[in-house]
């Protein structure tokens, strides 16, 4: 901060004193006044300094010279400036960026047409999946008004097509069946003892539950989204979003046999529930409604034929034929006309009421029993619904954020819980529908949710006589493309075996424990496959492509030849608890020596070394005593220790020799000198250019291979080491004053020409050399001269 000086003390003012005249008060009242306007100066110029200090905003010069600033011209942390406000209003509402620019002459027709085609599909898909999630048919209406508009202001995709979708709606039926049973509501029949379920206090019941899942569900949302957590989606790979949404599939159709057949099942939820609820359709097959089973037939083998002729035929159609809505329009007229329900005993959706509902303030009694499960679908539907988005804005240049993503479908679900919908997610089919038909933005959103307004208003109790076999024939048909994910075995068992393990696991766990347990374990064991692919990397022996400094694996590249003298070792995984240990023992075991024989050899000659020099001095200290007293005349022959040091010493290990000097220090034993084997290499070298962090463990057995490969006189460099992995070396104290930041350097051809001692950069750190790191310089020569 520059020093700021002020005088206080006008030029040319005098002290006052004893009486004033009127001029000289004046005079002292305009020095007062200057005195009092340099001290404001000092003090902005202070201000100014203090703010140019956090900011790092340089000060403008006046003209004068004099320091000045511009408060104006920028903003700094802690102030809330228009700009900032404007781009934050703008990230979380996107459409205030992308509706002024609307290209109306453009898009428009073809987000009108886009609109009602996806609006025609909303409507007995919101129904059906209505039923799926064990609620009220019209509360999947609801579903698809409320969060199609409001993803409109929020959403980030111009051609996802959210509201119900059918993996979602099977886990809230999970729910259902398992906290809101049906059993709970029984009751006797106008005093007899026929029992019946009150289906009215049950559907309100299921509702308020479903309706806390869903704010709770939008709750996590937005808190990932606000948090930056939109990543945690890649937790959830694709073979393992497959695998789900293919047992998830299952589940569907497994819970959809019983209106297709006419039959009422008890409701099983918890792991096997999926195969007790087939083994009771199975046993209950003699009771089947031969009307509804009719019914299910002839309306799935109608949406079947005509949704193959819209696909074949799409490229010529203006829009895919409304099969699924011409259906509900005929089959409720049919039923209608004839009254299958009294007649045939087929089941019929019911009372649908007109009108919107005000909003009700979910149970929050219910948050410890389902927060597990709304994380779940919190999770699900956001990857389902990102990996679209992500799609399609590949596919027409556009990006989707995945943070705001989160955001909207959390808003989305957390507001339309109020109004007793359910958890959504984004409609591969409906996407698909809004992209061909001309669909360009959530335009085309806004008018399929205004249709749905509509019949919620106005047309929802025609539908009163619609039979549930019509709405699980809807269903059933909309599966096909999700089994048709069962031909992913067959490509990953070609392209990458541990995918299809993820795949198979996910989809058997999902079946056997459910969809909400089933989830959990698949995460789990994803994350157990990264983590055994880390522990089992591809540990390599590297060599030099001949005439270049590129080093690859010798055992893959005919042309990479090992430098003599040196090994270098690489992992291709990075060096964690996990695997250190085994990317010590790789590195010996590539080394071509068992390095923790030879050291166990060499303790057992140093220790039996030590015995003998101690018997040697004990010799030595007596031929001392008697040397002295005997006449050098009566020893004619030499004394038997002096003759050879194999009659002395014995066979084996040969004693090393004291310095001349007396009490100097003993020569260091050599693996030579010790008659052990010595290694036909004399540096290591560690590539760690796949090694991103280390953790306390991985620094403990990295000092231990210095230690042990030291101990049989091979010196350890390492190279490729990135600056946050040293950094993390230092903060481990594995640095010490036998290892140095001298034996690293920035790649494996500058350690290599330091050993052999050529010309070779800087190495890492400026401090001294310690002779551990250089030994192998001197010691290649004498290498080359012992025998092999």
């Amino acid at each position: 901060m520059r020093p700021v000086t002020a005088s206080y003390l006008v030029p040319g003012e005098q002290i006052i004193s004893g009486e004033t005249t009127s001029e000289q008060a004046l005079r002292a009242t305009d020095g007062m006044l200057q005195r009092l306007r340099g001290v404001y100066l000092v003090l902005l110029l202070l201000k100014a300094e203090h703010l140019h200090a956090m900011a790092k905003v340089p000060l403008l010069p006046s003209s004068a010279g004099t320091p000045t600033f511009s408060p104006g011209s920028h903003s700094f942390p802690g102030r809330c400036s228009a700009s900032t406000a404007k781009s934050l209003l703008f990230r979380f509402l996107p459409v205030l960026r992308w509706l002024p620019r609307y290209p109306v002459k453009d898009w428009l027709l073809g987000d009108i047409a886009s609109g009602f085609s996806v609006g025609i599909m909303h409507l007995p898909q919101g129904l059906a999946y209505a039923l799926l999630a064990g609620l009220p048919p019209v509360t999947g209406l609801y579903s698809s008004f409320y969060p199609v508009f409001l993803y409109f202001f929020f959403g980030t995709s111009r051609h996802n097509s959210v509201g119900p979708f059918a993996v979602i709606s099977v886990m809230i039926g999970s729910v259902t069946d398992s906290l809101v049973p049906s059993e709970d509501f029984m009751e006797f029949i106008n005093g007899t003892n026929v029992t019946a379920v009150n289906e009215a206090q049950r559907d309100a019941a299921r509702v308020e539950l479903v309706a806390t899942i869903t704010v709770l569900s939008g709750i996590f949302q937005v808190a990932l989204g606000l948090l930056q957590f939109g990543f945690v989606v890649t937790y959830l790979s694709d073979p393992l979003v497959r695998g789900y949404t293919t047992a998830a599939s299952v589940h569907v159709l497994i819970s959809q046999l019983k209106n297709v057949f006419g039959v009422s099942l008890g409701e099983h939820s918890g792991p096997l529930s999926l195969f007790v609820t087939f083994i009771e359709i199975c046993k209950k097959l003699p009771e089947t409604n031969v009307g509804t089973l009719v019914t299910a037939i002839i309306a799935m083998v109608a949406i079947f034929i005509v949704k193959e002729l819209n696909h074949k035929f799409s490229a010529k159609l203006p829009m895919p034929i409304p099969i699924e809505l011409i259906t509900i329009i005929i089959s409720t007229g049919i039923s209608y006309g004839v009254n299958l329900n009294s007649k045939y005993g087929i089941s019929v959706v019911g009372n649908i009421p007109s009108g919107l509902k005000p909003p009700v303030v979910p149970n929050a009694s219910y948050f410890g029993q389902v927060v597990g499960n709304a994380f779940a679908i919190a999770v699900v539907g956001y990857a389902i619904c990102i990996s679209l988005g992500k799609i399609f804005a590949l596919k027409h240049g556009y990006k989707v954020d995945s943070n705001q993503e989160l955001i909207a479908l959390g808003l989305s679900n957390f507001l339309g819980g109020f109004f007793q919908c359910f958890a959504i997610s984004c409609s591969m089919s409906r996407s698909l529908v809004q992209e061909s038909t001309g669909g360009n933005s959530q335009v085309a959103g806004v008018i399929s949710s205004l249709v749905i307004l509509v019949t919620i208003l106005k047309i929802g109790e025609l539908f009163h006589d619609l039979p549930k076999a019509i709405l699980s024939a809807i269903i059933i048909i909309n599966l096909k493309g999700m089994f048709k994910q069962f031909t992913d075995l067959r490509t990953l068992w070609k392209s990458n075996r541990v995918d299809l393990m993820v795949w198979v696991v996910t989809f058997i766990a999902t079946l056997l424990l459910n969809l909400d347990i089933g989830l959990g374990a698949s995460v789990a064991f994803a994350l157990l496959t990264v983590i055994f692919r880390t522990q089992l990397p591809h540990y390599s022996i590297l060599g030099r492509v001949t005439d270049t400094d590129v080093y690859k694996d010798v055992a893959e590249y005919k042309k990479a030849h090992e430098v003599p003298g040196i090994k270098i070792f690489r992992s291709s995984s990075t060096i964690y608890f996990a695997n250190v240990e085994m990317y010590s023992d790789a590195l010996k075991k590539k080394s071509g020596i068992n390095v923790d024989r030879l050291i166990e050899k060499k303790k057992k000659a140093l220790k039996k070394l030590k015995k003998q020099q101690k018997k040697a001095e004990k010799e030595k200290a007596k031929r001392k005593k008697v040397l002295p007293s005997t006449p050098l005349s009566c020893c004619p022959t030499p004394l038997p220790c002096l003759d050879t040091e194999a009659e002395c010493n014995g066979p084996g290990v040969a004693v090393i020799e004291l310095s001349g000097e007396e009490g100097g220090t003993p020569a260091e034993p050599t693996l030579r000198s010790l008659g052990l084997p010595q290694p036909d290499f004399h540096a290591v070298i560690l590539d760690f250019s796949p090694v991103n962090f280390v953790d306390t463990v991985s620094i403990k057995i990295l000092k231990n291979i210095f230690r042990d490969f030291h101990e049989i006189e091979v010196d350890v460099f390492v190279a490729s080491c990135p600056a946050s992995v040293l950094a993390q070396l230092e903060r481990g104290n594995f640095f010490s004053s036998t290892i140095t930041k001298h034996c690293f350097f920035p790649s494996v051809n500058d350690a290599v020409l330091h050993i052999n001692g050529g010309t070779r950069p800087a190495p890492v750190s400026t401090q001294p050399r310690h002779p551990h790191c250089h030994r192998a310089v001197g010691r290649q020569s004498r290498l080359a001269s012992l025998p092999p």
